[in-house]
């Protein structure tokens, strides 16, 4: 009999499949103290959690049989992760649950901001009778929308009922998914440029912060207007600010804030053509009753045996294949990562293969360090665990090989991901008092060590590009640690891997894309 403890409050009819199980106990009892979880987790087997118990690493060495940890929602803020996977606790969250409900919220945002529905409201019990309230139809407008995940992909669905004309941005976004959609895939200036409504649904990450800032605005037409109810800071709300007085956005509405809850002074306050609401995008019952049904699904799958997906955190994983994998998950992340900033169009197929040793070996772990690698940089709430199953999601075929041999190498690691753009190829290995190795990059042999902040250097193979590079990073006091180059033939292509010590402004990698003979300029962080 397995022992669950319930420590918040979660929907009983979400948690029912629990109650029904013969082979489960449940617990419930809220508003427990630290030390008062302390003194009776050691009796259960699972812990299910919304965002008031705090799960410590005091909690946790407590819990002798504690096999999982369910959290009732998508953050995992509340749980010390790090303790979690020390202890062998699998930590599951229900990123599915709140799909619909912030899919239709998004859509309310939409016709409010449209027809003013807020606005006139205020008015209207305030005691004003004002019908000067013009708005816009959504039937034969464009809407974009940057993030096609589930969220977006619904959004979707639901504007082409509107009669709406869809454009749609993901990094992972296939032709043949977004024909299935019925949606036209775009750029982010494509969709800025022509939509008339955008929406964004992208996780919120370096590389999206901003993705809407004042480069985007100035090419924005007249009347446009936006939603967020995603995550805050991927809009530039002062750049946004200033569009809406210059007359570009006609209308936005923010369920967000890139502080969360904003000053009283945050100027989207007393904007009178912003909407707010305060973070409701998961508030509805079905929704709150949905991730507690898919976490108790998960946490009864974990208790079983069985296979599990939405787990954030290293399950447990056999010592002997642990002590001879472990070595190699952060070349095998990194080389991931490197080949998902530098591959261009949406990946349909990640091929990895191993020689030498690790064929000895099963690499499925090392595998998911090489998915969420390739996709960090695009998707939040990638990890280790889950990596496999957001790539099946989104279409991406994962292939893996092996191999006898590996030529020089005792063992080598080779990633190849395939877009519709081009394919684009990464080889490491570790190498014996030097660490994590990059050996080759496409067909160039190179060796260099994957850290910091790098630029990629596509280029001619001509006397004193080097050292034009060289004097134009100086001379913007930008410092280089290590270069690495590689050719196939004399005076043919080549390229240029340079360790600088911090990140090249942009106006400098613009002007080093410029010279002549350098024909590609990425600049990379791992």
């Amino acid at each position: 009999m397995y022992k669950v403890l319930v420590s918040d409050p979660i929907s009983d009819m979400g948690i029912q499949m629990l109650y029904d199980a013969a082979d489960v106990e449940v617990v419930k009892q809220t508003g427990l103290s630290e030390d008062e979880l302390v003194s009776i987790i050691g009796d259960y087997d699972a812990l299910l959690v919304r965002s008031q118990t705090k799960v410590t690493e005091k909690i946790m060495n407590a819990a002798s049989k504690l096999k999982v940890i369910g959290r009732a929602g998508v953050g995992v803020d509340n749980i010390d992760l790090e303790a979690a996977t020390k202890r062998g606790i699998i930590v599951i969250n229900a990123p599915d649950g709140n799909t619909i409900a912030t899919c239709e919220l998004t859509f309310a945002m939409m016709m409010s901001t449209a027809r003013m529905i807020p606005q006139a409201y205020k008015k209207t019990v305030g005691g004003e009778w004002d019908r000067k309230f013009i708005g816009v139809e959504l039937r034969y407008k464009t809407l974009g929308i940057l993030g096609m995940g589930r969220i977006g992909s619904e959004v979707a669905k639901r504007a082409k009922v509107f009669g709406m004309e869809v454009i749609g941005y993901d990094p992972f976004l296939t032709e043949e998914r977004a024909e299935k959609l019925g949606v036209k895939l775009g750029t982010v200036n494509e969709i800025v440029a022509k939509a008339d409504f955008i929406t964004v649904h992208t996780p919120l990450t370096p590389e999206t912060r901003h993705l809407i800032s004042k480069p985007q605005f100035d090419i924005m037409k007249p009347g446009m207007r936006l939603i967020n109810c995603a995550r805050g800071g991927i809009i530039d709300e002062m750049a946004m600010v200033e569009a809406i007085d210059q007359g570009i956005v006609a209308g936005a509405a923010f369920d967000v804030f890139e502080v969360e809850p904003p000053q009283n002074d945050h100027p989207f306050l007393n904007n009178p053509k912003v909407i707010v609401t305060p973070h409701l995008g998961a508030s509805t019952i079905e929704a709150q009753e949905n991730v507690a049904i898919d976490v108790s699904e998960e946490v009864l799958h974990i208790l079983r045996n069985e296979p599990f997906k939405n787990a954030v955190n290293l399950p447990p994983v056999p010592a002997n294949v642990l002590n001879k994998l472990q070595p190699y998950f952060g070349l095998g992340e990194k080389i991931g990562s490197i080949l998902g900033q530098i591959a261009q169009g949406a990946v349909y197929e990640i091929v990895v293969n191993y020689a030498g040793d690790l064929i000895d070996v099963d690499t499925s772990q090392l595998t998911r360090y090489i998915v969420k690698g390739v996709f960090e940089n695009q998707l939040e709430s990638i990890n280790i665990v889950n990596a496999m199953h957001l790539a099946k999601s989104r279409d991406v075929n994962i292939v893996v090989q092996t191999s006898n041999t590996s030529s020089s190498f005792t063992n080598l690691v080779t990633v190849t991901v395939k877009t519709k753009q081009e394919e684009k190829t990464l080889a490491g290995t570790l190498l014996s008092g030097y660490g994590e190795r990059i050996v080759r990059i496409d067909q160039y042999p190179v060796d260099f060590s994957a850290e910091g902040n790098l630029l990629l250097i596509s280029h001619n193979d001509k006397p004193g590009i080097i050292g034009r590079v060289g004097t134009l990073l100086g001379s913007n006091n930008v410092n280089i640690a290590t270069m690495q180059v590689g050719r196939k033939v004399i005076g043919g292509s080549a390229i240029m891997v340079l360790t600088i010590d911090k990140p090249a402004p942009a106006e400098v990698l613009t002007e080093l894309a410029t010279q002549d003979e350098i024909v590609n300029v990425r600049a990379l962080t791992v």
